[in-house]
């Protein structure tokens, strides 16, 4: 369980969408099983990369209409039990909430569509707007030049740790890792982070 953060001194929350706000299941459904496992050499090459979050490049990579496909199944598509009650507690203390997200566009807007959460956000960012994924440097810096913020005073939640060390590199000063992305597997243990099993145990001090 995280440490009790210091709230007086935060003013931006950062958040991942899948496996932070949303279960990480249907994606690794998805990605892991659905799709034929003769991909799995190419997914291992684009691991990390803005390739790796694209739709458009595994539709031209394999000939399906990916964003067809992630329609199809997006019944799949939960949010976490306690995502609302985490929001509205933090907007409720008058913190800025940020979805942040490596998502293609047209799989944000498939997943909002499913989990209506859009208008909880003071803003929406997809790193495909920003040419560069969350793992990179380049992602921080384009973002902060866009949405300027104090990163002193930013929080950034995410289950990926390589997106919680590129933010920390950036200088944000409060990094959570969250440990239990898909509820059909176990909870992780997330090295050199702090870390939330649940999203609510943040709410300590709030």
């Amino acid at each position: 369980m995280v440490d009790t953060l210091p709230w007086d001194a935060i003013d931006d929350v950062l958040l991942d969408m899948d496996g932070t706000l949303l279960d990480l299941a249907f994606d690794n459904h998805f990605w892991q099983e659905l799709l034929p496992d003769r991909l799995e050499p190419v997914f291992r090459a684009k691991l990390g990369s803005l390739d790796w979050y694209c739709i458009d490049f595994w539709t031209r990579h394999t000939g399906l209409d990916i964003a067809a496909l992630k329609r199809e199944v997006a019944a799949g598509v939960r949010l976490l039990p306690e995502t609302l009650d985490v929001l509205d507690a933090l907007a409720a203390r008058g913190k800025r909430l940020w979805l942040v997200t490596n998502a293609h566009p047209e799989t944000l807007a498939i997943k909002l569509e499913r989990a209506p959460i859009a208008a909880r956000f003071h803003r929406i960012v997809s790193s495909h707007d920003l040419r560069a994924p969350k793992e990179h440097a380049a992602f921080w810096e384009r973002l902060h030049a866009r949405h300027p913020f104090d990163r002193r005073a930013a929080l950034m939640v995410d289950d990926s740790e390589p997106v919680l060390r590129a933010a920390g590199d950036f200088g944000v000063a409060h990094l959570v890792a969250a440990a239990w992305p898909d509820r059909s597997r176990p909870a992780r243990a997330p090295a050199g982070f702090h870390a939330v099993t649940t999203l609510d145990q943040l709410l300590g001090g709030v």
